[in-house]
């Protein structure tokens, strides 16, 4: 799910980049911008670390991402028509991802290219996406520069310009830092650790997943998603965390959805767990991995006291 720069154009709610989006924003003339960039023509396979296609990438990714749209002719930075660019085989597709992380530094990954229409309308849709590791630079032989989008144009950042992108690369990577200690700090809270071990997983993206809070219902398919997931890497033969927390049910907690530990009975209090889901995208798990029950610690809490036990001696 997408929210892209024709997406607001045209008001429209996050959702995929369709061909009936394309000429629907085509059709009311939407104009370039600072995420928006009309192409006529698609650049040939061969060669693209030559071509402005590099630039471009960069350009986006420096301004917080966008979308380039290869297929509409302009005039006046607005969209005039549709045209026809071609198939894009596996081959010219490669090369365009290819170029992104080869011709560009730090590499831009995560590219999302997109065919749309039917020949005679067809159109390219690469949409490039935000990035924390700027500034992206492009090199000319031993000359480097820095692009970025200003509007519809695409133009070179000045020393400051770079100089205040390092620094926000270097205070984002110590924020991120400071954001996953604060999460592990959060997991364990509450945990007792004091007498049996725990397993804290904690994740955090570096760009926020989510526009919105999500909503219970998408928490749950979250949560029961994850579950199903976790049988693919280990089967019905071993304890699963996701298995012991409410994942039909997620509390509403602080910027975040909390499934909260099931296991509460004496025989199931061993496989505490506990997870939640942030608004951020950020996702924390903690599990008990201490203090199993053993066939021998179960036989001994029964007791010689236990009827059954004592009924056995009896017939022995």
């Amino acid at each position: 799910m997408s929210f892209t720069e024709l997406h607001r154009a045209l008001g429209v709610a996050p959702g995929p980049l369709t061909d009936e989006l394309l000429s629907d924003a085509v059709a009311a003339g939407v104009v370039e911008a600072d995420g928006l960039d009309w192409k006529s023509e698609l650049p040939a396979a061969k060669g693209i670390p030559q071509t402005d296609f590099p630039k471009d990438v960069a350009a986006m990714a420096n301004s917080g991402g966008g979308v380039i749209v290869y297929g509409v002719r302009e005039a006046q930075k607005a969209a005039t028509e549709r045209i026809d660019v071609g198939e894009l085989d596996e081959a010219h597709e490669r090369s365009l991802r290819s170029a992104a992380i080869t011709a560009i530094t730090p590499p831009v990954f995560g590219l999302n290219v997109l065919r749309l229409g039917t020949e005679g309308n067809r159109a390219v849709v690469v949409e490039v996406p935000a990035s924390v590791d700027g500034p992206h630079l492009i090199y000319k032989n031993d000359y480097f520069a820095a692009p970025v989008r200003n509007d519809s144009d695409t133009v070179w950042m000045k020393e400051r310009q770079i100089e205040a992108m390092y620094r926000a690369r270097f205070e984002e990577r110590r924020h991120a830092k400071d954001a996953l200690d604060t999460l592990f700090s959060e997991a364990v809270a509450g945990r007792d650790t004091d007498t049996r071990s725990w397993l804290i997983a904690v994740a955090r993206p570096r760009i926020p997943g989510f526009k919105d809070r999500l909503s219970r219902e998408a928490a749950r398919e979250v949560l029961s998603m994850a579950e199903q997931l976790t049988l693919t890497y280990a089967g019905r033969g071993s304890i699963h965390p996701l298995e012991s927390v409410d994942r039909l049910n997620p509390r509403p907690g602080l910027r975040r959805w909390v499934a909260v530990n099931t296991a509460t009975g004496e025989s199931s209090i061993w496989k505490e767990s506990w997870a939640s889901i942030h608004d951020d995208g950020s996702v924390t798990l903690a599990t008990a991995v201490g203090g199993h029950r053993t066939r021998a610690a179960a036989i001994s809490k029964v007791g010689k006291s236990s009827p059954l036990r004592s009924s056995a001696r009896l017939r022995t």
